[in-house]
C-alpha cells in the first residue's frame, strides 16, 4: 500500500482532490459534502496514519458512538474510498452497510397536499410573496431547489422550463396555472428577464436560505419541521403525478432520473397506509 507516511489527510490532498472533483464536473454542493465527509475522518484520525483498522473502527464509531443512521454512514464512507481510489490507497477501502429498502414512508416525513397548501397560506399571510410562489413553482413543475435558477422569464412565457443538473438536461412544462400566477409576479417586480427568483444583487436565491425561510413556517402552518426538508416538495409531486398517471418510466423522466430504481424511492406508500393493507389482509 506505498510508504506509511502518505496515509495522512493532509491541506494539500484536500486542496488537489477539490481541483480533480471540478475537472470532473462536479457540482460544486458535491465537492462541498465530499470534502466535508473527509475531514469527518481526518478529525477522526486526529494526526494519526490512516490504516485499515482505523478507517473500520471510524465506520463503527459513527454507527455506535455519533448514532448517524446507515445511510448516512455509507455516504461518509463512501466520500472516504472515492479519496483513497484517487490516492492510489487501495488497501484502505471499506465496505457500506447493506441497508435494506423500506417499502414505505414514515408517516411523520410523509408531506400531505393540505399541509403544502398550508406552508404556501402562511407565507403569503407574513407578506412572503416570493417565498410562495418559491413553494408552489418546487411543488409544480417537481424541481430541485438547486434548479430555481433554471426558471426563467423567457421560460415562463414559452411555457417550458430547461432545466440542466448533474451533467443532464430535461424539459419540464409549467402548469397553466403557475404560468399565470408567476407571469403576475413577473410584471408587479418589473422582472424583464432572466432567472425569475433572485436576491436584490441580481444573483440566484441561495438553497440553503430558501429552506431556512421555508421551515420558519412551519409553526404557524402547523407543519412539524420534520416534513419540512428539500426534496419534499419533489416527492409530493411525484406521489401526486403517480397516483394520477400510475406511469413508473415517464415520471421517472419528468424528474430527471436515469433509473427508475431511483424513482420508485419517491413513491413509497404512507406507513399509515401500509399499516391498513396488512391489517385488512385478515391473517389474524
Amino acid at each position: 500500500m506505498g510508504r506509511h507516511k502518505e496515509y495522512f489527510i493532509t491541506e494539500k490532498i484536500l486542496k488537489d482532490y477539490t481541483m480533480y472533483l471540478a475537472e470532473e464536473e462536479k457540482s460544486k454542493a458535491t465537492i462541498s459534502k465530499y470534502i466535508r465527509d473527509i475531514k469527518k475522518l481526518a478529525e477522526y484520525a486526529g494526526g494519526r496514519r490512516l490504516t485499515k483498522e482505523l478507517v473500520i473502527a471510524y465506520k463503527e464509531d459513527l454507527r455506535t458512538g455519533k448514532k448517524y443512521k446507515l445511510s448516512s454512514i455509507n455516504s461518509f464512507i463512501i466520500a472516504a474510498n472515492r479519496l483513497f481510489e484517487y490516492m492510489g490507497w487501495y488497501g484502505l477501502r471499506v465496505k457500506t452497510y447493506r441497508i435494506q429498502k423500506e417499502v414505505f414512508i414514515p408517516e411523520n416525513k410523509d408531506l400531505s397536499k393540505s399541509e403544502y397548501k398550508r406552508l404556501v397560506q402562511a407565507a403569503l399571510r407574513k407578506g412572503k410573496k416570493r417565498l410562495a410562489m418559491i413553494i408552489q413553482t418546487l411543488c409544480s413543475m417537481g424541481i430541485r431547489a438547486s434548479e430555481l435558477s433554471s426558471i426563467t422569464v423567457e421560460c415562463i412565457k414559452n411555457g417550458t422550463a430547461e432545466i440542466f443538473c448533474k451533467g443532464k438536461q430535461r424539459k419540464v412544462l409549467v402548469p397553466k396555472k403557475m404560468k399565470k400566477l408567476l407571469l403576475k409576479y413577473i410584471r408587479e417586480n418589473n422582472i424583464d428577464s432572466g432567472s425569475v427568483f433572485c436576491t436584490s444583487g441580481g444573483k440566484a436565491v441561495d438553497r440553503s436560505n430558501i429552506w431556512r425561510e421555508i421551515k420558519a413556517l412551519g409553526k404557524e402552518a402547523c407543519v412539524p419541521d420534520e416534513k419540512i426538508f428539500p426534496h419534499n416538495f419533489r416527492h409530493l409531486f411525484a406521489k401526486t403525478f403517480y397516483k394520477k398517471n400510475k406511469d413508473l418510466a415517464k415520471l421517472a423522466d419528468v424528474l430527471g432520473h436515469s433509473s427508475i430504481e431511483t424513482t420508485r424511492i419517491y413513491i413509497k406508500t404512507p406507513c399509515g397506509e401500509y399499516q391498513r393493507q396488512i391489517d385488512l389482509m385478515g391473517l389474524v
